[in-house]
């Protein structure tokens, strides 16, 4: 679902765009899991690879048209799915779910993301300060990706 919706959209959307004549800028919010898949989320991470490489081949053509195409993975952001999940997982594992925060303390930061963060990369590349970025899809993980394991 979450595949095909993402292309089903950003085709409408570019049909939509091109046929008026309009320049524009579609981002795509897709999920560092494509980036660096795992196997206890396999599906997602399949998902994920695959919007990653649509996203390319779409904003690598799309400029042709003034319309720029570009995608953001973040890392596990602050939300109340997240909260819930980690509620839970210090639960089991801490003996008290109150405690969630520490099982965040190995990220980078120390924390989880929050929504702002991603809002505010996706405004900046949406802007005409990015006007050449097209094609791209930005790891927006605090590094987390390439860091040596503690």
């Amino acid at each position: 679902l979450k595949l095909f919706g993402y292309i089903n959209v950003v085709r409408a959307m570019l049909e939509r765009m091109q046929s008026d004549g309009r320049a524009g800028v579609i981002a795509n919010i897709i999920g560092m899991a494509g980036a660096a898949p795992r196997n206890e989320y396999l599906a997602g991470s399949t998902a994920n690879a695959a919007l990653m490489a649509f996203t390319q081949a779409v904003g690598a053509d799309s400029v042709r048209e003034g319309i720029r195409v570009f995608g953001i993975n973040p890392s596990p952001t602050r939300s109340d799915r997240m909260e819930t999940m980690l509620r839970s997982q210090a639960e089991k594992k801490l003996g008290d779910a109150g405690r969630w925060m520490e099982l965040t303390s190995h990220m980078p930061f120390g924390r989880l993301m929050e929504p702002k963060e991603v809002a505010d990369l996706t405004v900046f590349c949406c802007s005409p300060l990015s006007g050449y970025l097209s094609g791209s899809v930005i790891n927006l993980d605090g590094g987390q990706m390439y860091a040596t394991p503690k």
